[in-house]
């Protein structure tokens, strides 16, 4: 009786570590990722507001996509595009980052407040909300997918 009893209670045990194992868990994320993480958010938007667009492409992947563009040479003309106008008289600040983990890297949330510091005083030009996919890479955290929505209040 007691082989039988073990051999169930090992059955069971293998059993429940197999149903554990063909389940995909969410990764976990170290401090040392969270605030590599933090400092990819904060170069991508310095690179992009002082006009330095290969080194705001470099806080993509390869093959990463902002938006409608896709890959380094899109990302890179986006970047000279958005400094040439807009880009020139505006400074991004974002709040409220959340990053989870998944099992192929992490996502993230963040607002965007875009301030116009061409006008005195200096106003919100627009807010919006970015979605992110994010990759470790062997250079570091990158984005993989970055999409922006703007924001549209409720009609009343």
């Amino acid at each position: 009786m007691a082989k039988k009893l073990c051999a169930l209670v090992g059955l069971a045990v293998c059993f429940g570590g197999a149903l554990l194992s063909a389940q995909k868990p969410a990764g976990k994320l170290t401090t040392d990722d969270l605030v590599e993480i933090q400092q990819l958010y904060t170069k991508y938007n310095w690179a992009l507001d002082s006009g330095d667009s290969e080194g705001y492409a470099a806080t993509f992947t390869p093959d990463g996509v902002f938006n409608n563009n896709v890959g380094h040479d899109a990302i890179v003309k986006f970047a000279d595009t958005f400094h040439a106008g807009l880009g020139s008289h505006v400074k991004h600040w974002n709040t409220n980052l959340m990053i989870l983990p998944t099992a192929t890297g992490a996502t993230g949330q963040v607002y965007l407040v875009l301030v116009d510091f061409a006008t005195k005083p200096a106003s919100i030009a627009t807010s919006a909300n970015y979605s992110d996919e994010l990759v470790k890479t062997a250079q570091g955290w990158r984005f993989k997918k970055r999409a922006t929505k703007g924001d549209v209040a409720p009609k009343p």
